[in-house]
């Protein structure tokens, strides 16, 4: 078990000093009083160093603006390609008609939350209330936020898997949690063609991460960056630890529409006693390829959702109305245009193509069976001796220089999986970078013709 409030003073000082300089900067026209120092005359919260949230973090230095104009983004998990045209096309209708445009129930709009009833109760085997045990949130982010709002006290501790969405980090911190990790063990060496079924669990060590503080557990299946589905037996061994120390387990399921090779997304929901335990997150930007639109769900008992409604309700009042509309008419239209059978077919063969690239590298990376995500090993890849980095660069770890060093040098972007892990555990990460297959099947191709390139570089 580890536990980190706050990462050691040298590296918090080395992420955060440009922040603070541009801070400072910003602030240096005020005009001096007495000779006093009026550049920074109001502390900032501590939380914002135990969240990281002033270190610049791994999406504004892997953002386009930074990279070579022609470098093919495979870092961010966002889609090149719209939504299904009947998504839209209802999205447009609700612009034309007079409600829509206007303030949702805090709770979501009744067609929506009808829609998640009809899609989502079947798979938990339940007869959902629409109006107490469904709410509709400014994305998934926004849901979890809340809930970490809702139920943190102080020092309340958090169980995470690593790697971990990096939001979930400064989320649990700014609502005064403590974040604990437990790590998600590599494939062996031994094991050629790993998948993602390879990094596995040591439940005796979640168990040890359990003090009398711990208040949550954070599930996230199938599992960004690493793609695992969680089985059913790993989810009933951490649903055990759940009941017997009574614990909120967040199941954030928003990749739930895609998985692969035959695997099986369980709801940890649907074991038993954990229905009054569990809230499951849900993503319209996941399902249909629209993640700008910000519209999640929460799903869960009263209990849950009536405290998270009462903090949602404070944080951003309704989540936007028109593009729940749309999400409504793409859950009750998806069966009729098999829209996720088509989807998930998609996928696999974007998958194939980014994948068989490497293959013919010979470089090792983990077959992700749910997600967009690809896992590359990287420790091969050696960078020239004399390559200059940027300072943003530079301090962090090894896979900062080589995704740093891809971008430039061979055209396509990742994310260095460090950033998904705590300080002092930064360097199983270094390992590995991100490739996102969220993208149409052309310019993975490019992308995949460019990364041939890497074979020249491999030890």
């Amino acid at each position: 078990m580890f536990v980190s409030t706050r990462l050691p003073p040298s590296r918090l000082f080395a992420y955060c000093q440009r922040s603070l300089f541009t801070m400072a900067g910003a602030q240096s026209q005020l005009k001096p009083v007495n000779g006093q120092d009026r550049s920074n005359l109001i502390p900032f919260s501590s939380r914002l160093k135990e969240g990281r949230a002033l270190i610049q973090d791994v999406w504004s230095i892997f953002a386009a603006v930074n990279l070579p104009a022609d470098c093919i983004n495979l870092g961010q998990g966002y889609m090149n390609f719209a939504p299904p045209k009947w998504v839209t096309d209802s999205a447009e209708e609700a612009l034309k008609t007079v409600a829509p445009n206007h303030y949702s129930h805090p709770r979501g709009r009744i067609r929506l939350r009808e829609a998640l009833k009809a899609h989502y109760g079947p798979q938990l085997n339940r007869d959902l209330d629409v109006e107490s045990e469904i709410l509709v949130t400014s994305g998934a982010n926004e849901g979890q936020y809340s809930v970490f709002t809702a139920f943190l006290e102080q020092g309340d501790e958090v169980i995470m898997f690593e790697p971990f969405f990096d939001q979930y980090l400064p989320s649990v911190t700014f609502n005064s949690g403590k974040p604990v990790y437990v790590p998600l063990h590599p494939p062996a060496d031994s094991i050629k063609k790993p998948t993602s079924d390879d990094w596995t669990i040591n439940i005796d060590e979640l168990r040890r991460a359990v003090t009398p503080r711990t208040k949550m557990i954070i599930v996230n299946t199938p599992h960004n960056p690493v793609g695992k589905v969680f089985t059913k037996a790993e989810l009933v061994a951490i649903a055990e630890i759940a009941e017997e120390f009574n614990l909120l387990v967040m199941s954030d399921e928003v990749y739930d529409c895609l998985t692969f090779d035959g695997k099986e997304h369980f709801r940890i929901a649907t074991l038993p006693g954990m229905w009054d335990r569990t809230v499951t997150v849900g993503s319209a930007g996941k399902s249909f390829a629209a993640t700008g639109w910000r519209v999640g769900w929460l799903i869960g008992p009263k209990s849950i959702i009536q405290p998270t409604l009462a903090a949602t309700t404070r944080i951003v009042f309704c989540t936007n109305s028109p593009l729940q509309e749309a999400t409504a008419a793409g859950l009750e239209q998806a069966d009729k245009h098999q829209f996720f059978e088509t989807q998930r077919a998609e996928y696999l063969e974007r998958r194939s193509i980014l994948c068989e690239a490497f293959d013919k590298l010979g470089l090792k990376y983990t077959l992700p069976e749910g997600s967009y995500f690809v896992l590359l090993d990287v420790s091969k890849i050696e960078i020239p001796d004399e390559y200059t980095f940027p300072e943003t660069v530079s301090g962090r770890g090894r896979d900062f220089r080589v995704a740093w060093w891809m971008a430039y040098e061979i055209g396509v972007s990742s994310i260095p999986v460090s950033e998904f892990y705590c300080d002092e555990h930064a360097h199983i990460g270094e390992a590995y970078a991100r490739f996102a297959f969220c993208k149409d099947n052309d310019t993975l191709r490019k992308a995949a013709e460019r990364l041939l390139g890497l074979a020249k570089y491999l030890k």
